[in-house]
């Protein structure tokens, strides 16, 4: 069930926000709110077309650390995260900036411990049912019958420069407000396109199908690799425990985790830093030995690149009163 304009604005008054004039570089035509300063700061910029679509950007950060949980009626998202900091709770995994982030809402309440003081600064685009089912029929036909898995094939990708390049142009746009309504509803279809051109492409591309035993398999690596990231694994350890030659690993790893092995890792030990950075004294190069890396520097890159912040700037945030 979607909700109007007037529920979100119920919503947005039951946590804390409140309406405001919308700042310099935000776009035109759409509803902002600004936090009570007792708990946070910043800006919440809202767009909508009930029962189609609606445009949301991120501009703020929380006094302490929040949990969320609420529910979200049934709807595809596609969201762009330049900063973020914490973990979803319901299944539990990071949260990343530097990524795009899907989100399929209506099954289950969505449950998330955000950490305090760091910026959540994100773009997305979230559909309601009648309106991208209508849309694929149009543009698709058939081809895809359950758009979920589309949407699931696109979550947690750092590789996908062009819905980036197209969140950011909406976020960016400095037109009339007269003509902001045409175009966004313009870029609102241009991304689902992407979302599910890309998807087809991948199909397309994809040689390798795994099997249930292969899954299994690739599922014991990971968690393999979530305890023992601090070691020095090789390729050719991973391909003795997974019982795959290297070649077939590469692959299935790739299709199985939607991330090149290297790049599951350094999610990975980066996960970890984050938890040590924000509940230890370790110097960072302490912290960076810690989980792998015999570099602080390439360390501290790295982390940056991850979460938005270098390990010491995101340890001073963190401790913020």
């Amino acid at each position: 069930m979607s909700r109007d304009k007037e529920d979100y604005k119920e919503l947005f008054k039951a946590s804390n926000f409140i309406p405001c004039k919308s700042p310099e570089g935000f776009p035109p035509g759409g509803d902002c709110f600004t936090f009570s300063p007792e708990f946070g700061e910043g800006y919440y910029w809202y767009y909508e077309v009930p029962g189609q679509y609606n445009i949301k950007i991120h501009d703020f950060s929380f006094c302490k650390d929040e949990v969320l949980d609420f529910e979200i009626p049934e709807c595809l998202s596609v969201t762009w995260y330049d900063s973020i900091s914490g973990e979803e709770l319901n299944p539990y995994r990071s949260l990343n900036c530097n990524v795009i982030k899907s989100f399929l809402g209506g099954y289950e309440p969505y449950r998330a411990l955000i950490h305090r003081n760091i910026p959540i600064r994100s773009i997305g685009i979230e559909y309601r049912p009648d309106f991208f089912h209508q849309i694929l029929k149009n543009n698709f036909g058939t081809i895809y019958e359950d758009p979920k898995s589309a949407f699931k094939s696109i979550d947690e990708t750092s590789n996908f420069p062009e819905m980036k390049k197209l969140l950011w142009e909406i976020w960016n746009y400095n037109g009339a407000k007269s003509s902001a309504a045409l175009y966004y509803d313009g870029k609102v279809r241009e991304a689902l396109a992407l979302v599910f051109e890309r998807h087809r492409k991948i199909n397309e591309k994809a040689k390798t199908s795994i099997s249930p035993a292969d899954e299994e398999l690739l599922k014991s690596l990971g968690l393999y690799i979530n305890d023992h990231y601090a070691d020095r694994i090789t390729i050719q350890s991973l391909s003795k425990i997974a019982c795959m030659g290297t070649t077939k690993l590469k692959s299935t790893f790739k299709v199985y985790y939607g991330m090149t092995i290297a790049d599951y890792m350094q999610k990975v030990r980066i996960d970890h830093a984050e938890h040590l950075l924000a509940f230890t004294d370790l110097p960072i190069s302490e912290v960076a030995k810690a989980v792998g890396y015999t570099s602080s520097g390439h360390f501290a890159e790295l982390f940056s690149s991850s979460k938005g912040l270098l390990p010491l700037a995101y340890r001073k945030a963190f401790r913020c009163k």
